[in-house]
């Protein structure tokens, strides 16, 4: 893997983090993971029709719908527990009357949907994502437990979502540059450049393992030039051959992450051979952000981004009125 040059070290900044160097240890579990060593039949969950047919009939909870609790269980296992994210394919788009209220049933059968905007919208619509984004894509963490992508519709050529590991990148910085993890250890200022809310990319909590990365939300202007080296570290360590994994999503595919162990990216479509109709090369996704009942503890700092930190109660999202850091 080829680094940028390790960056020099930083001046102390003010933050519950300094002071107290980190404690830099490798980190185990198949959360840990690299794109090149996963084969589909590690992430992919298919469909059955009896399940498929417990969602077509909108089967409000477990009760009405033990195939699909079940399986929601299996979600939910390996999205904490597991690789921290899997992939559902065989949903019957044709057969479901609503996507919206399908996506919301799956969820509520996984944790507590969460706003995504200030007007309390819990089910996102995502046009082509990364279509008009003037600055490249990178990889960032939602400001949920869990993130499901439900495709509507594939785009004709391109378009993909790339996950890539927190805790592998915090391996592979590990053996190459310890500087630079030290210093995405430290306190990041995000938000608002008069009170920046100072947040960790790499951390635990109760013993447990928590990586964010929301660099359009970092405040670009507080950044020393070590910082700038070591945001261009992790960026090269993500894009490193064989380390994140990219998954064209087809229609019908429903993807979940754990934005604490699994950072995602999205691109859009090529514009190579675009038909006539513009909105036939656009990917279609619809978002939902949960809160989960099996969370792990998040740093005290976090507090920040999602208002409570405790394993396992409601917390994240976008509050309402002005917005919240992250997202």
């Amino acid at each position: 893997m080829t680094l940028p040059p390790t960056p020099p070290e930083a001046s102390p900044r003010p933050g519950p983090s300094h002071g107290v160097p980190p404690r830099l240890v490798p980190q185990a579990g198949p959360a840990a993971w690299t794109g090149s060593a996963l084969t589909p039949a590690d992430w992919m969950l298919p469909v059955g029709a009896e399940v498929a047919a417990e969602l077509a009939g909108g089967g409000p909870d477990a009760a009405a719908a033990p195939l699909l609790a079940a399986l929601m269980r299996q979600v939910a296992e390996r999205l904490e527990h597991g690789l921290g994210f899997c992939l559902l394919r065989g949903l019957n788009l044709d057969r479901l009357a609503d996507p919206d209220s399908s996506l919301l049933t799956l969820g509520g059968l996984l944790g507590t949907p969460l706003p995504q905007d200030g007007a309390g919208t819990l089910v996102g619509r995502l046009a082509g994502p990364g279509a008009s984004a003037t600055a490249p894509a990178r990889f960032h963490a939602d400001p949920a437990d869990a993130t499901a992508l439900l495709c509507l519709q594939q785009p004709r050529e391109g378009g993909t979502v790339t996950l890539v590991s927190a805790p592998a990148l915090h391996n592979a910085l590990l053996k190459a540059d310890r500087a630079s993890l030290t210093l995405l250890h430290r306190d990041w200022p995000h938000g608002d450049l008069a009170a920046p809310a100072l947040l960790p990319v790499f951390s635990t909590a109760s013993g447990a393992f928590v990586g964010r990365y929301d660099r359009d939300s970092m405040v670009a202007a507080a950044l020393d030039p070590a910082q700038e080296a070591a945001l261009a570290v992790l960026d090269a360590a993500a894009a490193a051959p064989g380390q994140a994994l990219s998954i064209p999503l087809h229609t019908g595919d429903l993807l979940f992450h754990n934005p604490h162990l699994v950072w995602k990216r999205v691109s859009a479509a090529s514009e190579a051979g675009v038909p006539e109709d513009p909105a036939l090369a656009d990917r279609q996704l619809l978002r939902l952000w949960l809160a989960t009942p099996g969370s792990r503890d998040l740093p005290e700092s976090f507090r920040q981004v999602f208002r409570e930190t405790a394993a396992g109660v409601p917390r994240g999202g976008i509050a309402a009125g002005p917005a919240m850091v992250g997202g």
